[in-house]
């Protein structure tokens, strides 16, 4: 039965849609990842808790930081399903993902620096580069792309 204080606890999807700005079918997506949690009315409606406002907000930032919403799941399985998350929780998430960012920023550092290293005699000839990879070392090494995997010069 819903009751007038039921109504201002539980929310349709249209109404979590509508204040999170996220597409009802991210909504029904981030459930089936389970990401979110909802429960079905008598009328097999979907039906969120209020907390789930919060829950939508981080993985919304999470996103925008570049993390995979497996990683999000799985960080999201150590927050409560029965409030919103605190600062004290965003804090606990953050200090990892920052982590992880930071990592990230160093890999493209490289990358970027390693694009301008390769291409900057204007040659464009990774195999028989006389300067970046002479010999074809790199090859021998193995596949892919080596310098930016181990973040060391051919020897």
């Amino acid at each position: 039965m819903v009751t007038a204080q039921n109504l201002h606890k539980e929310l349709t999807v249209g109404q979590v849609a509508a204040r999170s700005g996220v597409a009802v079918t991210a909504l029904h997506f981030y459930e089936t990842k389970g990401l979110i949690k909802s429960h079905r009315n008598q009328g097999n409606q979907r039906r969120y808790p209020r907390e789930v406002l919060r829950r939508v907000a981080l993985i919304k930032v999470a996103q925008r930081l570049g993390i995979p919403l497996a990683e999000i799941a799985e960080a999201l399985k150590s927050l409560p399903d029965n409030r919103a998350p605190t600062a004290a929780d965003w804090q606990v998430l953050s200090a990892q993902w920052s982590r992880d960012l930071d990592q990230r920023i160093h890999q493209l550092t490289l990358l970027r620096d390693r694009l301008n290293g390769c291409i900057g005699c204007g040659c464009l000839s990774m195999e028989a580069c006389p300067l970046r990879n002479f010999g074809d070392v790199l090859g021998e090494r193995g596949p892919g792309a080596r310098l930016l995997e181990s973040g060391s010069a051919p020897e």
